[in-house]
């Protein structure tokens, strides 16, 4: 499987939560997701940091305006600044992902290779 292949939608997001939190319905959870998302959005939106720790930090990175090219007739175009988001993994989500993954014959013979 190719690593853009697999991947988790917003509604697969408000399912596992769901499923994660009998209590709540399906209605509550995805007003939480939304709320949480709308939240974050407007923060950006307004140049600020928004830091989940353990997770990772997402900021707002100010592109300059600068000369482009057009790719299909090599004309020169201008390119308007903009605002783009970013994010940075935080350790723990880093050292997460990173984490071998222990198979049955990685066990038998000793763990993972170097």
């Amino acid at each position: 499987m190719r690593l853009w292949e697999s991947f988790m939608t917003r509604s697969e997001l408000i399912a596992g939560l769901a499923e994660d939190n009998p209590h709540l319905t399906i209605g509550d959870v995805e007003r939480i997701v939304a709320a949480f998302f709308d939240e974050m959005t407007e923060a950006l939106a307004r140049g600020e940091r928004v830091e989940l720790r353990g997770f990772g930090a997402f900021t707002v990175k100010h592109r300059n305006a600068r000369a482009g090219r057009n790719p299909r007739t090599g004309e020169t175009v201008d390119v308007a600044q903009k605002s783009v988001p970013f994010f940075k993994a935080g350790k723990e989500l880093r050292e997460r992902i990173n984490k071998p993954i222990s198979t049955p014959s990685s066990k038998k013979n000793g763990g993972p290779k170097s």
